[in-house]
């Protein structure tokens, strides 16, 4: 008789996670692997906020605090929102959670009944997924494909829409594509949602700093104030100020949801550490100089691993607006043959053989909901991206 519960058994372990501790495991073994695997900036959390930890610390402000979080930190929430987004919100509008996934669970769990409906674009982050189904939703796959930009379309959106349909997942930029909505695009996607005043949105914008060239961020509350009252406006510190470790993901939204997120939390995590949410006080209302000058490394590595993987037999690499992945297609490679005589089937083969081969950890696209494609994330020094990309284009050229 098993022990795991019918809920878990319908859900997968996540897949990128999986991918970077098997690349560890190798490692430890004494492989040459370079893991491109885990989403997490590799600069190192800046100095002013690692010292505001250590005053906390040092200040006594180690004990238990309100459920989703402090005061002061929801009033640098309330900060940021309305100074980067236009977005005026109030300290009982905002959740602080022990990182983005908690976000999204005390959401589900606050709201979702059997039967409700979660439309999730493909490719789609792994976690929502599985999270839809631990709390008793049905998830609704959309697909988009690499000839859109890996974005939702209006038309698709529409179709998809039931009297069921209970909630919709934005995120931009995308993990795993890079994909980034432009305002027009937002719009066109809030003209249909003002036509189903039964939908809520979640909008997940944790890469919301991490946008390049000239592109211009803008999420669905600021563009459609209309939507303000049925949507949950997700962030955090983890990408843009490199505090992945720290887990503060925070959202705003409709007083009486956020009351039912603090429900949740009251009898599973209760409040995030203290110490990192005064932490994210001083990233969100300290010096913002580094972020774009990281913006723009993220840029250059997006262009120096493009260009690689386009030179890479079979490859096809779309060029994303943010994040720090990009989301290449292996379809002309399935059917091939690798040198260990295994028929190179799904994107998943691909992976597995990379990692054999020439000890690059990828993730494959079938965890993101769209095969055959894999992602890589390029939060790491362009002199691994060179040798890792090199790898890719030798196995590539292998394939028979």
């Amino acid at each position: 008789m098993s022990l795991e519960s019918a809920a878990l058994s319908r859900v997968s372990p996540s897949a990128t996670l999986a991918a970077d501790a098997k690349a560890r495991e190798l490692k430890a073994q004494g492989r040459n692997v370079i893991s491109l695997a885990a989403g997490e900036p590799d600069f190192d959390t800046p100095d002013n906020i690692k010292e505001a930890a250590i005053k906390a610390i040092r200040d006594g402000k180690t004990k238990y605090t309100n459920v989703d979080g402090i005061v002061e930190l929801k009033e640098a929430i309330v900060g940021k929102f309305q100074r980067e987004n236009g977005l005026t919100y109030k300290t009982s509008q905002v959740n602080v959670s022990p990182g983005g996934k908690p976000v999204i669970w005390n959401a589900m769990l606050s709201t979702l009944n059997p039967g409700d409906e979660v439309i999730i674009p493909t490719p789609y982050w792994v976690s929502y997924w599985d999270i839809v189904l631990l709390a008793g939703g049905t998830p609704k796959a959309v697909a988009t494909s690499d000839a859109t930009g890996f974005k939702l379309q209006p038309a698709d959106l529409e179709a998809a829409i039931t009297p069921k349909t209970k909630w919709v997942f934005l995120n931009s930029p995308s993990n795993p594509s890079g994909a980034a909505y432009t305002k027009a695009e937002l719009r066109a996607i809030a003209d249909v949602l003002l036509r189903h005043p039964h939908v809520w949105i979640l909008t997940d914008d944790m890469y919301e700093h991490l946008v390049f060239g000239d592109f211009q961020f803008w999420t669905i509350a600021q563009v459609e104030p209309g939507l303000y009252d049925r949507t949950l406006t997700m962030n955090g510190v983890s990408k843009a100020y490199a505090m992945t470790g720290w887990r503060i993901g925070y959202a705003a939204g409709p007083e009486a949801l956020i009351k039912s997120m603090a429900k949740v939390m009251s009898q599973t995590t209760s409040n995030p550490s203290s110490i990192s949410q005064w932490a994210a006080v001083e990233a969100l209302n300290g010096p913002q100089d580094f972020i774009k000058p990281n913006a723009k490394l993220f840029e250059q590595r997006r262009d120096l691993v493009v260009s690689m993987l386009n030179q890479a037999a079979g490859l096809h690499c779309p060029t994303p607006e943010g994040a720090f992945y990009v989301y290449p297609s292996v379809e002309k490679l399935i059917g091939k043959t690798a040198p260990s005589g295994k028929v190179i089937a799904s994107d998943a083969d691909f992976a597995v053989e990379l990692l054999e081969q020439e000890g690059v950890s990828v993730v494959f696209g079938a965890a993101f909901g769209l095969s055959p494609y894999f992602r890589i994330s390029y939060a790491t020094a362009n002199s691994v991206l060179e040798d890792a990309c090199g790898r890719i284009q030798r196995f590539c050229g292998s394939l028979k």
